[in-house]
């Protein structure tokens, strides 16, 4: 799979450091790997609407402990970085049913956040490609395996979430439909 600097150059404005450095990682062949440790890899994500649009879809990461948007590794079988983040929120929550909002392919945002080491991983970036969509349809089924517990957030109330600043930035786009 090959990430190219086009894939997130629209965000240039918005977030000039994310993106340059973004374009730097996006020269290695294999930056999608998670097995790619300096500085990091690209991951995916998903931050998704309610149908009602009131709502965002979080979930409870069981390593983490702490609500966040769908999302994770990227396969080379995904073919894009947006099909990761659709694999992603499918084994995740089993919400399929989904509209993109934007163009699609193209995520409407960026985070670079830190791994912390692990017992086979040293510590290292993700770089999120997050993409957003609109539900067609409100059932949730968690994924035990990751997953601790599912849920439509307020968007109204997520300050008053258990989450972290990135997804309620994220989530503010999607409310202003800055995207």
């Amino acid at each position: 799979m090959k990430i190219t600097p086009q894939l997130f150059e629209h965000l240039r404005p918005r977030l000039p450091e994310e993106v340059a450095r973004c374009i730097e990682l996006s020269q290695s062949p294999q930056c999608w790997s998670r097995h790619h440790f300096e500085p990091g890899h690209f991951t995916a994500s998903a931050f998704v609407l309610h149908p009602s649009e009131s709502s965002i879809l979080l979930i409870k990461h069981k390593k983490l402990g702490f609500w966040l948007q769908p999302g994770g590794h990227i396969h080379a079988e995904d073919g894009t970085v947006e099909r990761a983040a659709r694999r992603e929120l499918v084994e995740e929550t089993g919400v399929a049913a989904l509209n993109i909002i934007g163009k699609p392919g193209i995520p409407f945002d960026i985070d670079i956040h830190q791994i912390p080491t692990r017992p086979n991983e040293p510590a290292h970036l993700h770089f999120d490609l997050r993409f957003a969509y609109r539900a067609t349809m409100s059932g949730l089924r968690a994924q035990e395996e990751e997953v601790d517990g599912i849920t439509w957030a307020p968007l109204k109330s997520l300050v008053d979430v258990d989450t972290d600043a990135s997804v309620r930035r994220s989530a503010q786009l999607l409310n202003l439909r800055d995207i």
